[in-house]
């Protein structure tokens, strides 16, 4: 993406995702981020609610990629480090614990911080994609079942504004590295360093089983590699993940955002 990323801030809409999948249906081909101060029908993964009152960063950007439809989920990952840098730029180098979780939450040691859910839209020559993504700044939910957390409570004021700013500029970085996936390589090793580390213990829910192990790293397309409790390595493509503390053998229960 070369282009000067061009912005729409509405003041609330039922979901920037699908807005922007709306304008990109109508011929939009972008780039184009699109900023609510308010969701009313905020999206996650697996079509979860997501909680969007005022003060937190609600935006998606839309971009028309020539790019093969096998290497699109590749942008879940890609955001999730641009979104890990745009915090450190915004807050003057991140909050402690700040990082990555897979295969689209960024976290503040355990406590999800931020989510992004990604979405396309194939065309004969091209792809639409959308790559919404929230980041919790001025509060967090608190009724999720599962631990988060803001960046105010860690002493990082920053407003909707300021992080867009922030964002825009690291996808646009991002994306130019990717390359419609032929930079993948260098998008995987900076995601590699921004999450936990080999080793850590987890578990990941796929849906049709629940693969307790330990955290080995990501395969050469972006896939989660992990070490189940009898030593063999599995390869995961979907699947919500729950970190183990030390503290607890039970997991710290996450959905993707």
């Amino acid at each position: 993406m070369t282009q000067p990323f061009r912005s729409l801030v509405l003041d609330q809409v039922g979901s920037t995702n699908r807005e922007a999948l709306t304008l990109a249906e109508a011929g939009e081909a972008g780039p184009l981020w699109i900023m609510a101060r308010r969701q009313t029908a905020g999206r996650g993964r697996s079509g979860r609610h997501w909680a969007s009152e005022p003060g937190n960063l609600y935006a998606s950007l839309l971009i028309e990629l020539a790019c093969p439809p096998g290497v699109v989920p590749q942008l879940s990952l890609l955001a999730g480090v641009a979104t890990v840098d745009a915090i450190r730029q915004a807050a003057g180098g991140g909050a402690p614990g700040l990082r990555l979780k897979w295969p689209n939450d960024v976290l503040i040691g355990q406590a999800k911080c931020a989510g992004i859910l990604a979405e396309s839209i194939a065309g004969q020559h091209s792809v639409a994609a959308v790559i919404g993504i929230g980041i919790n700044l001025a509060w967090h939910p608190s009724d999720l079942g599962r631990v988060a957390t803001h960046l105010a409570e860690h002493g990082r004021q920053i407003s909707p504004d300021t992080m867009l700013g922030c964002l825009a500029e690291a996808m646009q970085h991002w994306l130019a590295t990717w390359n419609c996936g032929a930079g993948f390589a260098s998008v995987r090793e900076a995601w590699l360093e921004r999450a936990g580390p080999a080793g850590e213990r987890c578990s990941v829910d796929t849906g049709s089983e629940r693969i307790a192990g330990t955290f080995v790293g990501l395969d050469p397309h972006g896939a989660l590699v992990i070490r189940d409790g009898q030593g063999k390595q599995r390869t995961v493509t979907f699947g919500d993940v729950a970190l183990v503390s030390a503290a607890s053998p039970r997991p710290q229960e996450e959905a993707s955002g």
